[in-house]
C-alpha cells in the first residue's frame, strides 16, 4: 500500500511523515478499541441514570430540580470549542515541525477544559449547598456518578496535555509524540461526543420533564 492512503483512523501522516504514517496503523487500531470499551461505560452509566431519574427519586429532587440550563449551556460551548482547539492543533501536528503552533492551541484547548471543570464544581457544589447530594437518592447517586465520571475523563485528557506540552518541550515534536497526541485527539473528540449525549439525557430532558 502506498504512504499516501489513510491506513488508520485519525489524522493522516502520509504527506509529512510516512513512516510515522505505517506506524500509526497497529497503534491507534488498538486505541479505537479502547474508546468503544470507554464508550460501554458511559452507556452503562446513562442506562443507570435513567432508570433512577424515573424510579429511584425517593421523595427527593427530580431530575427538573437540579437542572440548570443556563450553566449546562456555557459547558457544551467550551468542551465544543475545546475540540475545534484540538482540532486545530491536530492540523499543527500534521504539518508542523517545530511544535509551536501545536504548543498553541493545546493550551487554549487545555484553557477551555480547566473552565469546563470548574463549571462543573460551581453546579456540583451548588446542589451540594441545596443539600442535593449523592446519598440523598438513587437517582443523585446516578447524577453525580455520570458527571462526575465524564469530568474526571476531562482532568485525565487535561493531564495528558500536560505531560504532552513537556515531553514536547524536552525532545521537541518527534515521532512518538506525533503519535501520543493524535490518541489524545481521539479521546478528547470522544469526550465531547460523550457530553452531547449527556446534554440530551440530562440536561434537556430533565429541563422538559
Amino acid at each position: 500500500m502506498s504512504a499516501g492512503k489513510n491506513l488508520h483512523p485519525g489524522i493522516n501522516l502520509g504527506h509529512s511523515d510516512p513512516a510515522g504514517h505505517h506506524q500509526a496503523e497497529p497503534v491507534m487500531f488498538g486505541f479505537w478499541i479502547f474508546l468503544m470499551s470507554d464508550l460501554v461505560l458511559f452507556a452503562l452509566l446513562l442506562a443507570t441514570y435513567s432508570a433512577m431519574s424515573v424510579h429511584g427519586v425517593a421523595g427527593g429532587p427530580e431530575p427538573r430540580d437540579v437542572t440548570d440550563l443556563a450553566s449546562a449551556g456555557i459547558e457544551t460551548a467550551l468542551l465544543l470549542l475545546s475540540s475545534f482547539t484540538i482540532g486545530m492543533a491536530s492540523l499543527a501536528n500534521k504539518y508542523h515541525d517545530d511544535g509551536r503552533r501545536l504548543l498553541q492551541w493545546l493550551g487554549l484547548t487545555a484553557v477551555l477544559g480547566i473552565g469546563f471543570l470548574a463549571m462543573e464544581a460551581r453546579d456540583f457544589a451548588s446542589l451540594i449547598a441545596e443539600g442535593a447530594v449523592p446519598q440523598r437518592s438513587g437517582f443523585l447517586s446516578a447524577h453525580f456518578t455520570l458527571l462526575g465520571c465524564h469530568a474526571l475523563h476531562v482532568a485525565a485528557g487535561l493531564l495528558w496535555m500536560a505531560v504532552l506540552v513537556l515531553q514536547l518541550m524536552a525532545t521537541g515534536l518527534e515521532r512518538a509524540l506525533r503519535l501520543r497526541f493524535m490518541r489524545l485527539a481521539l479521546f478528547w473528540h470522544m469526550l465531547d461526543i460523550v457530553w452531547v449525549a449527556i446534554l440530551t439525557f440530562v440536561f434537556l430532558y430533565g429541563a422538559a420533564g
